[in-house]
């Protein structure tokens, strides 16, 4: 029943001292009341009859606006008085056109439209979670409803990575321009790849002469040589306990997402080859170079719906990973957790074999926290301990620092607002070296 069959109701309450038998008033107003809403529950337009389809967008970046519509079409004979109800997870941020409360008239044969608004809070995928429809007959006295999951069109918007390092990607490349440019030079060194045969000129390296060449043109020859291309790059994302942390407002997995993915559009354009792993227990997700000018679309797909374990990384794993997949020399840059008990423990025992074959750079977000606990100004009685805290666990990671560097391993340890820039900025400067 809806709330004019309880006025109804009320109505015949309010007039039952003029009946001579109140009893038989109540009896005969109950029923009457009963009928209109059985007759009005027969002609509402039968629910099994209803489809409902969706369409709209698929994927949107964290913090845009998606929409996706449903469409319900009656196939029964009678109109559809509908009020519907599309509902979402919670962090999908779901705002529909037509308010739930709002009836929706469909004519027999008719297709309505109810687009929806989704502005997702958290990346990841957001599922469509329930649809209710409730049909009112024509008195609007009774209705039929439907309600839960069964009867719902299957739909999934993928919410990307936010990606706000990409403002730094014009000022990186035009550095990248620069560094290709002055490393083209002549004669043999390291890091470079043989570019083409000209004649010898005074002051240049007799090393470069080509004997062979030249015996075959009756001149002399030199090479010359251009920096390489196609070097190797590995993203390593930990997922594991330590990356679910947060750091400012959001997780330290999501920063490291987003210097990853300014490193490897950075690392694309310079005509190096980019893959990902993403890894704790378990391998969670891989992305080869292959095919390079899709190559950032299918990372950021690849990495939205990644999400941290409460559980420790096996650095084994990780390690024997890249060992397997990566025959040749690759730069590899290690997003994880400058913390002791993590490190120490995993990292460090299997960072040999690691640094022995490609160069390794470790990334990790600074917690200003620590910083903050510190410099404040002591107040209260806990302010010491807490300061103390601090010192402490600075100390713990400039001890894996030094540990690290050790082996060779540069470390990147910044802000979160800096990770990726200064992440950026270690390959260039590795680039301009020679050392990739």
């Amino acid at each position: 029943m809806t709330w004019r069959a309880a006025v109804l109701l009320l109505v015949g309450a309010l007039t039952l001292p003029a009946w001579p038998d109140p009893l038989s008033g109540v009896a005969v107003m109950t029923g009457a009341v009963l009928l209109l809403c059985a007759l009005d529950w027969a002609l509402a337009a039968p629910l099994h009859a209803l489809t409902a389809t969706r369409d709209g967008d698929r994927s949107v970046r964290l913090g845009g606006t998606a929409t996706v519509t449903l469409r319900l079409t009656n196939t029964s004979g009678r109109t559809l008085r509908a009020q519907v109800r599309d509902a979402w997870v919670p962090s999908a941020g779901a705002v529909a056109d037509v308010p739930p409360e709002r009836v929706t008239r469909v004519e027999p044969g008719a297709t309505a439209a109810l687009p929806s608004r989704l502005t997702p809070t958290r990346r990841g995928d957001r599922p469509a979670a329930a649809l209710t429809v409730r049909s009112h007959g024509p008195l609007g006295l009774a209705f039929r409803q439907r309600a839960g999951r069964p009867g719902t069109p299957a739909w999934t918007l993928r919410v990307l990575p936010r990606f706000d390092s990409r403002r730094h990607l014009p000022e990186k490349l035009s550095r990248l321009r620069v560094i290709d440019g002055t490393q083209v030079t002549r004669g043999r060194g390291q890091g470079t790849e043989f570019d083409t045969l000209r004649e010898y000129v005074v002051g240049d390296d007799v090393r470069s002469i080509d004997w062979r060449a030249s015996a075959r043109r009756a001149d002399v020859l030199v090479r010359t040589w251009r920096p390489e291309r196609d070097r190797r790059l590995v993203c390593v994302l930990d997922t594991g306990r330590t990356s679910a942390v947060r750091v400012g407002d959001e997780p330290r997995l999501d920063t490291a997402i987003d210097a990853a993915l300014l490193l490897t559009a950075l690392a694309a354009r310079a005509g190096d080859r980019v893959d990902l792993l993403a890894a704790d227990a378990t391998i969670r997700a891989t992305v080869t170079g292959s095919g390079r000018p899709a190559l950032l679309n299918r990372l950021v797909t690849a990495l939205a719906p990644l999400q941290p374990a409460l559980v420790e990384t096996d650095f084994e794993l990780i390690a024997g990973e890249i060992l397997r997949r990566e025959r040749q020399r690759s730069l590899v840059v290690l997003f994880t957790a400058l913390e002791a008990g993590a490190l120490g423990e995993g990292l460090l025992p299997v960072l040999p074999r690691l640094a022995a074959r490609h160069r390794v750079v470790v990334a990790a977000v600074h917690d200003p926290v620590l910083t903050g606990l510190t410099t404040a100004e002591p107040t209260r009685p806990g302010d010491a301990y807490a300061a103390a805290a601090g010192w402490r666990a600075l100390a713990e990671r400039g001890r894996v620092r030094a540990a690290l560097a050790r082996y060779g391993v540069t470390v990147v340890d910044a802000p979160a607002d800096r990770l990726a820039p200064t992440v950026a900025d270690t390959y260039l400067r590795l680039k301009a070296l020679g050392q990739l």
